[in-house]
């Protein structure tokens, strides 16, 4: 923890105080520590006056470069950061959310979702994967006993539970030429709906009996078939959709590190790590790569891939990254990530209920 709050960001000292020591700071300026982060106020610089970002609804940028990110995407990450709900440029944002929010085939929200010729199908597609991107980042904003957010939620997964409760769960595949893709009304759970559920405690154990089937979707093995669904006459790539288990070695997790951290963090918030062995197995192994003073290093074999996927984007890094070639910059990048992935190390083992030490 000392480690962390000397050479962490200002979002790493202000999220490892707050959500993992649980130690409130009387410092009159502690409140304004998160705004201290660069990355932060050029997310909110690019921003435009109605709370949106000019680049679309759930455009990612490849690397470490902030431009080109979408509204829900970059108002995650401001919370990640620390940023205040209710600061102005967030408040706008947040009213955008909740009206998407809205059970409507309104084509003019979708941006860059938005398809040719606004085609039925392909609007009420995007129109339903914008909802639960919006419910996600409002359930990690904090809005769980918002009636808004949990109309949304409920209506979200019933969807999934009549799914998940029915013959087409156990044999969702369906053969078209030479492919095999998911039929029109498979639902399965999308990496979103998971975000959004692990920041609803009590809406989760008002549903527990589709919590526990979906738990048993979530541990069964990924199929070898990619999430390619029909949707009406066309046949798209669902990469938001969860179809087995995410996480299974530790190639995919040096792989993908945030998209690993948040998938361990998402399944910690509900409930599910310590119930599955390969999950913890590979938070215990991760949790070997720190030194003897609890700081992670990045093993030989991790990588940060080039383009990470919208719903863990978010995560990673919470340090103002730098993309330069000097020795110091290039040492000045991987103390950041370790800063990141201690903190989010020692966040995730908080979750799973394990004992800490805080020195």
């Amino acid at each position: 923890m000392t480690w962390l709050l000397n050479h962490g960001a200002p979002a790493v000292q202000w999220r490892v105080m707050r959500d993992v020591a649980d130690r409130s700071v009387d410092a009159p300026a502690w409140p304004r520590v998160p705004y201290a982060s660069r990355a932060g106020w050029l997310l909110q610089g690019l921003q435009d006056g109605d709370g949106s970002w000019p680049a679309g609804v759930l455009a990612v940028p490849a690397g470490s470069d902030l431009h080109g990110v979408g509204t829900i995407p970059a108002f995650r990450r401001l919370v990640e950061l620390g940023w205040d709900v209710d600061a102005p440029g967030m408040m706008a944002t947040r009213r955008l959310l909740f009206r998407f929010l809205a059970e409507d085939t309104d084509p003019t929200l979708l941006e860059e979702l938005r398809p040719e010729g606004d085609d039925e199908d392909l609007v009420l597609r995007g129109r339903h994967l914008l909802r639960e991107a919006a419910a996600c980042a409002l359930a990690q904003a904090g809005f769980e006993a918002d009636p808004r957010l949990r109309g949304a939620a409920r209506r979200l997964i019933e969807r999934v539970h009549t799914f998940l409760k029915s013959p087409l769960a156990q044999k969702p595949w369906i053969r078209l030429g030479n492919q095999h893709v998911l039929p029109a009304d498979a639902a399965p759970p999308s990496f979103h709906l998971l975000v959004m559920l692990s920041y609803m405690p009590q809406f989760r154990s008002e549903h527990y009996q589709f919590m526990a089937q979906l738990y048993d979707w979530l541990t069964q093995p990924w199929p070898r078939q990619s999430a390619v669904q029909q949707v009406g006459e066309h046949l798209l790539e669902q990469p938001h959709l969860v179809l087995g288990d995410f996480l299974t070695t530790r190639s995919a997790l040096d792989g993908d590190m945030p998209s690993a951290l948040a998938w361990l963090e998402t399944m910690a918030r509900m409930g599910f790590l310590t119930r599955h062995e390969g999950w913890v197995k590979l938070l215990d192994r991760t949790l070997d790569d720190r030194g003897r003073r609890g700081v992670w290093t990045p093993p030989r074999s991790m990588v940060m891939p080039s383009q990470v996927p919208v719903w863990a984007w978010p995560v990673l890094p919470l340090h103002d990254a730098i993309g330069g070639e000097s020795p110091s910059e290039t040492d000045a990048e991987a103390k950041g990530l370790s800063a990141d992935v201690t903190f989010r190390l020692g966040l995730i083992a908080k979750l799973a209920g394990r004992t800490l030490e805080c020195t």
